[in-house]
């Protein structure tokens, strides 16, 4: 070997972009090992290449000791003196060996762990070079496809853009240029993998950096991205600067800028929106292009019903729930949509059931207050009787009772009959419970209720007139004396 060997190392540095040292030290090890199958793997064999004329030099190190035991390790002062005059017992010198006669198998050896280093060393450069740049948009050319996953020439490397990481409906063929995401670097036992993605959404981001100068300088923030490759993207956006406008300057001069990055996803549709930190704002935002009436919000349970006029639900929602379910991953909220007619239905079946519930708990107060006092009115009853006090109305002045004295009637409820033009305790129990219900409302148990409790003070008024009534002796039919028999 001589300075052609060290020729080709520096090409073969130049080409793969490897430094000529590590080179050097694969042929030294290359020949080691085609050395050590030569003379057998007991032999101290030591490899050096001579980086100034090419040479190699193959030495196997053996002890200088009086009698040889072991030719493989040990060698005689005689011998040792021959090589080296002043060599002494004891002394460790090395054995010049023959390079060129390592046999066929030994040279192939050599040459197979020549590429295999030079192989190595050339996938650790290029692992070092592009496992820094995860994250970074690459060009690069489809070379051809395995199994739908595309070959693509980065550099001067190869990549792998597998079907996962494709767009529906994208297709390339040989020698197409395309732009990708550069999503991971692997390790592996047949070099690095670099593996390409142009359905991630930082790919929708890279493209916004190219396009939109705003993005590049950081004035305008992409707060978020969400995606559903080829068919549409939603990227919410914040300015640093209040004087730029974010969402314009993302979508530019009649939508020169984000055409640019339409045409690169193959047309797929981009909603860009103005971030902002309320979240009933955001969420309003969010739901573009459909114009939302109102949105309100649990903030514990992290969840939103927004309200939009019956002509925008449909686009709202989205082709197949599309919009609203970008709109909630894109926010972070559990997101309900509901158009105005239902939305005014349920308020109003709410404030009804919320009425009758105030009228009922009302009821039971009153029916609660009437008992007591029931009660009290007994006890006094109880109490002037044994004191031989006339009971209260035995003179005949019952005084007529009014709506408020019927059990179960409250202010609010008071007030609805009123209203309806239910004013007193005869005019309701001379309705119907339809009548009744017909008031607004007054729903059906309520309507039951108090019809029941009407009809039963005005039944149990008539029958204390009656028991009331004197009886006049001159009404009754005297019955006639016998006739009596003639004498």
């Amino acid at each position: 070997m001589n300075r052609e060997l060290l020729a080709v190392i520096e090409q073969i540095g130049r080409e793969k972009g490897i430094d000529s040292q590590k080179i050097a030290s694969a042929v030294e090890m290359a020949v080691q090992t085609a050395a050590k199958k030569r003379y057998g793997a007991n032999e101290n064999v030591q490899v050096r290449l001579d980086r100034q004329t090419g040479e190699i030099e193959v030495v196997s190190l053996r002890k200088v000791v009086e009698t040889v035991a072991n030719p493989k390790a040990e060698v005689s002062l005689e011998e040792a003196k021959s090589v080296d005059a002043g060599a002494e017992l004891g002394d460790e010198i090395g054995l010049m060996l023959e390079t060129g006669d390592f046999g066929r198998i030994a040279a192939q050896t050599a040459k197979q762990i020549i590429f295999q280093r030079v192989r190595e060393a050339e996938w650790e450069a290029v692992y070092k070079e592009y496992a820094g740049r995860q994250g970074e948009m690459v060009n690069g050319i489809v070379l051809g496809h395995e199994r739908r996953n595309y070959i693509v020439e980065v550099g001067k490397t190869e990549a792998l853009l597998p079907v996962s990481e494709q767009a529906p409906r994208e297709n390339y063929r040989r020698g197409d240029r395309l732009r990708a995401l550069l999503l991971e670097v692997k390790k592996s036992a047949k070099g690095p993998q670099i593996i390409l993605s142009r359905t991630h959404p930082n790919f929708v981001s890279e493209l916004f950096k190219l396009e939109v100068p705003e993005v590049a300088e950081k004035i305008v923030e992409i707060k978020g991205i969400v995606r559903e490759p080829g068919d549409r993207t939603k990227i919410a956006v914040n300015s640093k600067d209040k004087a730029v406008d974010p969402v314009g300057a993302c979508v530019g001069v009649k939508g020169s800028r984000v055409q640019a990055v339409v045409r690169e996803l193959r047309g797929e549709k981009i909603d860009i929106i103005a971030w902002n930190a309320d979240p009933r704002v955001f969420i309003g935002e969010a739901l573009n292009p459909a114009a939302v009436e109102k949105v309100g919000i649990d903030e514990e349970k992290k969840t939103a019903l927004v309200v939009v006029s019956d002509h925008q639900l449909s686009l709202a929602i989205g082709k197949n729930g599309q919009n609203v379910r970008l709109a909630a991953k894109l926010t972070g909220w559990k997101i309900d949509i509901m158009g105005e007619t239902e939305y005014e239905k349920e308020r109003a079946q709410e404030r009804a059931e919320e009425i009758e519930e105030a009228i009922a708990q009302e009821h039971r107060a009153q029916a609660e207050a009437e008992a007591k006092q029931n009660a009290r009115d007994a006890e006094r009853t109880a109490a002037d009787a044994a004191a031989g006090v006339p009971a209260a109305g035995s003179e005949g002045g019952n005084k007529e009772e009014g709506l408020i004295d019927l059990p179960g009637i409250g202010k609010k409820l008071l007030e609805v009959l009123t209203a309806g033009g239910f004013d007193s305790i005869e005019k309701i129990a001379a309705a119907t419970k339809e009548q009744l219900m017909e008031v607004p409302k007054i729903g059906e148990k309520t309507a039951e209720r108090i019809l029941s409790a009407a009809q039963g003070r005005v039944q149990g008024r008539e029958k204390k007139t009656e028991s009331a009534q004197p009886v006049d002796e001159s009404d009754q039919p005297v019955e006639e004396e016998a006739e009596k028999p003639s004498q």
